[in-house]
Order: structure tokens, then C-alpha cells, then sequence
């Protein structure tokens, strides 16, 4: 009869298995690459099937070793099951990342046109959020739902300023004097201060190639010069220093 240690090891064997083989076969990876590239997926959830397989296979194992069968047992349905309710609260609330720089300053841009062109605060704000589909975007239709539900505006701008992209904006916007006219300042300026960030960055990249560059320039045109310029001459001097001993 088999003991105890080799269930635990058999255990431990198809959780390696199955953490560094998966779970696609052959022809599923070739109906992948037949199939049209699909457009870019949400980001992966924290926690993995195969990781909640992984983890009740060694609870299992630990659990065998310890109290018996009864214990790998219990030990693996309580680990899978964990596993599970983890699993699909992270699908659920799956986090959002935030927009990239140039698409938030178009949506500053796109705010304070339509503060300055008259519209109200939830509308504009409405607009703006639209072509953003991140963290930002969400949460700005997120308030623009409770002002147009007549909410106040500082309570309405009051999780806006958890976000580091809306902090100064829904400070502003949560003041009661504050007007669309200068909601619209505020706004052109958050778009003139992240093209001031991009425009720096890429200075320092540019700067950064331009010192990185040097070095393969060096390599290719040292040897050169001393072969062409510096070698003839120490040849040189050093046959007539020679001839004349």
C-alpha cells in the first residue's frame, strides 16, 4: 500500500505539471493563430487558475503528511475554494490603469473648450471622459453621473481626489465660487503642464541617445585614427632615432 509521503509527492509532481504546462493544446494554439488579432485584453486578474491549482496540491501534500487523507482532503477543497472566491472578486473589480500622458492632456484640451463654450460642468465633463477608457476616464463619468443627479460638487469631486491626474482639477471643481471659466483655466493648464512633462522627456531621451551614441563612435574611429595617424608617425620617429645610433 502506498504511503502517505508518496501521495504527497505525486501531489507536489501534478502541480508542477500543471503550472508549467497550462492548460492550451495543440490545436487551440493553432485556432489562435489563424484566428484575427483580437484587440488589447484588460489586465490579467492577480490571481490564476493555475496557481489555485498549484497551491491545493501542496495543501494537499502538507495536508497528508500531517493528518492523513483526511486532512490533504480538507486542506485542498478549503485552498481550491479560497482560490476561487479570489479568483472572482479580481474579475469583478478588475483594476483599471491609467491613461497614457498625451490621450490625458487631449482630454484637459477637450474639458476646457467645452467649459469655454458655455456648457455645464456635467456635460463638459461628460464629453471629455468619453474617449478616455481608463482609471481617469472612469471615474471623471463617475462624477459627471452625480452632478447631473444634483449632487454637491464637493462631494461630487470628493474621489476624484484620490487619483494623482485629478487631484488639482477636482480641488478646484469642488469649490462652490468656482465657474466654468475658470474650471477651464484650470484645465488648460493640466494639459499645458503634462505637454511640458512629454516635451521634457523626450529631451532627456534625446540627450541620453546623444551620450549613449558616442561610445560606439569611439570604438569605430579610435583604432582608425591610431592606425592612420598616430602609429606612421611613432614608426617614424622611432626609425630615425634608430639610424641614427
Amino acid at each position: 500500500m502506498t504511503s502517505f509521503p508518496a501521495h504527497a509527492a505525486a501531489l507536489v509532481l501534478l502541480a508542477t505539471a500543471l503550472l508549467t504546462c497550462g492548460t492550451r493544446h495543440g490545436h487551440h494554439r493553432l485556432r489562435a493563430l489563424q484566428a484575427p488579432a483580437p484587440p488589447p485584453a484588460a489586465e490579467a486578474p492577480p490571481v490564476r487558475p493555475a496557481w489555485i491549482a498549484v497551491g491545493a496540491a501542496t495543501a494537499g501534500a502538507l495536508g497528508s503528511l500531517i493528518a492523513g487523507a483526511a486532512g490533504a482532503l480538507l486542506l485542498a477543497v478549503a485552498t481550491a475554494g479560497a482560490g476561487v472566491v479570489a479568483l472572482r472578486r479580481s474579475r469583478r473589480h478588475p483594476a483599471l490603469a491609467t491613461e497614457p500622458a498625451t490621450e490625458l492632456a487631449a482630454g484637459w484640451e477637450l474639458l476646457a473648450v467645452c467649459l469655454e463654450a458655455g456648457l455645464p460642468v456635467a456635460l463638459a465633463v461628460t464629453a471629455a471622459a468619453e474617449p478616455l477608457h481608463g482609471a481617469v476616464g472612469a471615474q471623471l463619468r463617475r462624477t459627471a453621473g452625480l452632478l447631473e443627479l444634483g449632487a454637491d460638487a464637493a462631494a461630487a469631486w470628493y474621489a476624484a481626489e484620490g487619483l494623482p491626474a485629478l487631484t488639482t482639477f477636482a480641488r478646484a471643481a469642488g469649490r462652490s465660487a468656482s465657474t466654468g471659466s475658470a474650471l477651464a483655466q484650470v484645465a488648460r493648464a493640466e494639459a499645458e503642464h503634462i505637454r511640458a512633462g512629454l516635451l521634457d522627456t523626450a529631451q532627456a531621451k534625446a540627450q541620453r541617445a546623444a551620450v549613449h551614441i558616442t561610445a560606439p563612435l569611439g570604438v569605430c574611429f579610435l583604432p582608425a585614427f591610431l592606425a592612420l595617424g598616430i602609429a606612421p608617425v611613432v614608426v617614424g620617429l622611432a626609425g630615425e632615432v634608430l639610424a641614427r645610433w
